[in-house]
């Protein structure tokens, strides 16, 4: 039972034996995620702007872009409050005035807002409470015109409602400042929740990955840090903390690390710190759960990092660190980067594990958000958005203020048990199961048309939001329908390329042999029929293997 609790309650963060709430929450088909962010300061990156990224990790969810176009209410008016993993009605609250333009994670005024889960103690989750952790993000982005508006907004409403989910990490940004914000709730019949908000600063980065990351904080620094008046006392009340208040850790007090913590949340962290400053080289140990002393909250980066270093390090499998598992026998004869769950399994009573790494293939959906402070909200703010496992999709640009949503994206296109070929989700998992099985031969063909169609949307972002721009100082409206046009042609010819992807690996990779092909055209022979299929069979190792464990078995006699 502790491994139920390990992946359903702090996201394998946990060994401990699963609680009566815990199993109520399974009961209930609360689904937890396994998630990642990366979070930029707008001093380093390298144009200036701020970006955070989210893989929203989970068997359970279904990819796609969600979408609240702007609303104005009538006094009185009330908003339904639904669990968003699980879909369960938790209550009403009262409705904002005037609600904001939102698609997926970012509103029309660029305020972007991400999660990863931890979990943290149990006696502290409240079943009774009515705002759950992503309604709280949903809701905050549609009432928010800056990331410290979206944590009063957010840290105001668990106060009046009730925090209905366990702790959670999240990543708030606008074009000027990035926080991370930690919340856990304060247990049945205590309503509210206590927390802490840290502002990364403009030169440095930041990461969480289901590990609560704030350790000691500034008590006397609001313009950087902001938090509950009781999240120190609370922590005494409960027997979680008894030193002084400038010693207090809010990650110890109620999050204590344990092995899962270690390797398989602060892992991910670690990776991508480690690709940013090679200081951080020397905290592999904490990664692999061998010592004690933890990583910064946030670090400078050796270099200013571009949209694209980001993207590039979601795609990331612990390659070429001490983490790499793509060269033992887990990865299979074809080097694969990936394991099947669960994520701990045992030979003769010895307990192992996999690696979890920052690109995972139970990803619903993942971005990168791009804010600008320099241009307009509408033109400065895109949401680089992809469907499935980061390694695997496209990062297609969405600007935050369109008004539409495009139909490879749109909510409602297939779910997890309809298949739909008109669904982004679906063809871009249809594409991946094929690459899993058959690595190191199939991806090179992924990355070639997943390096093309990024390559063109990056090269074409200039001369859009130029033309935009234009349109922008005639009339903002038209600049709008501009963008949402735009983004919906970029996603739907993402969409109808990987389509393509998926039929060309199919015919190249059948039946375990390579087809012969050249710049995507498949040869012919002299008299136009298919050329012979090369019978690449296993790599050279992999044949070693094979003859050490099962020796003359399979010897040729003559």
């Amino acid at each position: 039972m502790k491994y139920l609790y390990a992946y359903i309650t702090k996201i394998c963060n946990s060994m401990r034996k699963i609680s009566l709430f815990v199993l109520f929450c399974f009961l209930c088909e609360i689904h937890i995620f396994a998630c990642t962010n990366f979070l930029v300061g707008k001093y380093a990156s390298v144009d200036g702007s701020t970006m955070i990224t989210y893989s929203a990790d989970s068997y359970a969810l279904f990819g796609e872009l969600y979408h609240w176009p702007a609303k104005k209410y009538s006094q009185g008016e009330k908003l339904k409050v639904y669990e968003w993993d699980s879909g369960k009605y938790l209550g009403e609250i009262a409705q904002a005035s005037q609600t904001y333009n939102v698609v997926g994670n970012m509103n029309e005024y660029q305020v972007t807002i991400g999660e990863t889960t931890f979990g943290g103690r149990e006696e502290l989750a409240d079943p009774d409470g009515i705002i759950d952790y992503g309604s709280l993000i949903y809701i905050a982005l549609q009432r928010a015109k800056t990331a410290r508006e979206a944590i009063k907004i957010m840290t105001d409403l668990v106060a009046e409602y009730g925090y209905y989910s366990g702790g959670e990490s999240f990543s708030i940004g606008d074009p000027n400042e990035i926080w991370v914000l930690e919340m856990i709730g304060k247990g049945k019949g205590n309503k509210g929740a206590v927390w802490v908000a840290v502002r990364i600063p403009d030169d440095c980065i930041s990461a969480h990955a289901n590990q609560s990351r704030i350790h000691q904080f500034p008590l006397k620094d609001p313009q950087n840090c902001i938090y509950a008046k009781d999240v120190i006392s609370f922590a005494r009340e409960k027997g979680y903390y008894t030193g002084k208040d400038e010693d207090f850790s809010f990650s110890k007090a109620y999050n204590p690390l344990d092995f899962g913590g270690q390797r398989f949340c602060e892992a991910r962290v670690w990776s991508f710190f480690n690709k940013c400053n090679k200081d951080m080289a020397k905290f592999v140990t904490y990664a692999q759960g061998k010592t004690q002393e933890p990583m910064p909250l946030y670090i400078k980066p050796d270099k200013k990092l571009s949209l694209a270093d980001i993207q590039g390090m979601m795609r990331d499998h612990y390659e070429g660190t001490e983490l790499d598992w793509t060269n033992d026998i887990g990865a299979g004869p074809f080097k694969s980067p990936y394991r099947w769950a669960p994520l701990t399994w045992k030979v003769d009573s010895v307990e192992y594990c996999n690696e979890r790494p920052i690109a995972t293939q139970q990803s619903g959906f993942v971005f990168t958000s791009q804010m600008r402070s320099w241009l307009p909200n509408s033109i400065g703010g895109v949401l680089w958005f992809g469907t499935d496992d980061a390694a695997q999709t496209v990062f297609t640009p969405m600007y935050c203020s369109v008004s539409e949503v495009p139909e490879c994206y749109r909510e409602g296109n297939g779910d997890l048990y309809t298949f739909s070929w008109t669904s982004s989700f679906w063809i871009q998992n249809w594409v991946s199961n094929m690459v899993y099985n058959k690595y190191d031969y199939m991806h090179p063909d992924l990355k070639k048309v997943q390096d093309e169609l990024e390559g063109k949307f990056l090269s074409e972002q200039s001369n859009t939001e130029k033309e935009a721009l234009d349109l922008y100082k005639k009339s903002p409206e038209q600049a709008v329908q501009f963008l949402t046009k735009y983004s919906e042609k970029q996603a739907q010819y993402a969409f109808e390329r990987w389509k393509k992807l998926g039929e060309f690996l199919v015919i190249k990779y059948m039946d375990g042999v390579v087809r012969k092909e050249k710049d995507g055209e498949f040869i012919r022979n002299e008299h136009g029929k298919p050329s012979s299929p090369q019978r690449v069979g296993y790599p050279k190792d992999f044949y070693e293997r094979v003859v050490k464990e099962t020796g003359d078995k399979y010897k040729v006699l003559y």
